[in-house]
């Protein structure tokens, strides 16, 4: 089997080197099978699996990929992946898409990973957001289905009611604030005007970014939010979600793989409601992808090894491991009840943004997150926050607008 490593290994000749950041335990034993598979698959063929950290494989893709790149890596789809390909550092990879894998895949799912017509990189896995909710939580509190902005409000009325804090935050994270603000944007002002705003072509002094911050100040005046979430990462305020001391939370489906069973039990899943009337829904649903570096040294390995991460039983089986939704819509979706409602979800909307640190500038992500977290803290400084996050977008974009 390829080697595993948290440092670059240096491969031989005949070897594909695959560069990942799956280095929490599911999702680097699911990488561990797709080697042991596609080696036995390929006799003679070796894999050497190199592992990093989350955060080390986002700061050093870009050092690899323009010095001594891989053979594969593991990267996002979208306005990250176009990132790479458009000062050409990532393989054409048009050829495995055939009609048959195209439509297996569906449009969305080819969108994301297309550049002037070529594709670049082929999805593996997506996972939707939406709310996360204590079931018995909402019973006691006399709270029926979350389907507009009133029902929330009236949700965070009931919950504070019974002394339950209603809406989980671990906002010390930052990105945790990102998932409010996409979903507030995408339900106030509808897709199109939100990728606007993510392209740097929208001022976030603008009266419909106003809006937004509009709203999310409802939430902040009605204590929706639990009061220490700064002081909180997203795991450790995944506590008070547990303990009973809130009654949902904003987050991903990876949120699942924490559920004990007596909490799978009693936990529930709703999309984010919707506000303005006649907006077309939308959802932040990431999809993760495989790539070729154009400098990699095996590129005909590599393009076999990408191939074999299309095929529906590969997919299928990482899927298993990660408790996501495979990107290939002919693989089996594992029997959960979380999955099967997040695919139908993704499935019934055509429209689906990545998350705002994806789907915007790296450096002015990182910036807005923070004023995010401070709006959420000190809603007062509203003016000061916008006018900052906007001038990090004219630094930013406005060389290429």
């Amino acid at each position: 089997m390829g080697a595993l490593a948290l440092a670059p290994v240096a491969a031989r000749a005949d070897s594909i080197t695959v560069n990942t950041d799956q280095s929490d335990p599911q999702p680097k034993a699911a990488f561990q099978e797709v080697v042991k598979r596609f080696e036995a698959a390929n006799p003679g063929t070796h894999v050497v699996l190199n592992v990093y950290d989350h955060e080390a494989y986002k700061q050093s893709i870009r050092n690899w990929l323009t010095s001594a790149p891989p053979d594969v890596v593991l990267w996002y789809t979208g306005v990250r992946l176009r990132q790479f390909v458009q000062p050409g550092l990532l393989a054409d990879v048009s050829a495995l898409w055939t009609p048959a894998m195209k439509e297996a895949f569906g449009p969305t799912a080819v969108a994301l990973v297309t550049d002037n017509g070529k594709q670049y990189a082929v999805p593996y896995t997506q996972y939707q957001y939406g709310i996360y909710y204590r079931g018995d939580l909402f019973q006691k509190a006399g709270i029926g289905p979350i389907a507009t902005w009133d029902d929330l409000l009236g949700a965070c009325d009931k919950l504070n009611a019974i002394g339950v804090a209603p809406i989980d935050i671990g906002s010390k994270d930052l990105w945790p604030t990102a998932a409010w603000f996409d979903y507030l944007d995408l339900r106030i002002n509808g897709y199109a005007s939100h990728m606007q705003l993510m392209s740097g072509k929208m001022s976030y002094l603008d009266p419909k970014v106003r809006d937004v911050f509009a709203h999310w100040k409802q939430l902040i005046d009605r204590k929706c939010f639990v009061p220490n979430h700064a002081e909180l990462s997203m795991q450790e305020s995944q506590a008070l979600l547990f303990q009973g001391r809130a009654g949902m939370m904003l987050l991903g489906n990876f949120i699942t793989a924490n559920f004990s069973p007596e909490m799978e039990k009693v936990m529930q899943y709703a999309p984010f409601p919707s506000i303005t009337p006649g907006v077309a829904r939308a959802e932040d649903a990431p999809m993760d992808s495989v790539a070729v570096p154009q400098g990699a040294v095996n590129k005909a390995g590599a393009m076999k090894f990408v191939a074999f991460m299309m095929q529906p039983d590969i997919q299928e089986m990482i899927n298993r491991y990660e408790k996501q939704i495979p990107a290939n819509t002919q693989a089996k979706l594992v029997d959960d009840r979380f999955l099967v409602d997040g695919r139908k979800l993704l499935q019934a909307t055509p429209d689906h943004s990545q998350f705002f640190d994806r789907d915007t500038d790296e450096a002015l992500a990182t910036l807005a997150m923070k004023r995010f977290q401070e709006f959420m803290i000190k809603p007062d400084r509203l003016d000061r926050i916008l006018a900052d996050i906007d001038r990090a977008r004219l630094r930013i974009y406005a060389p290429a607008n």
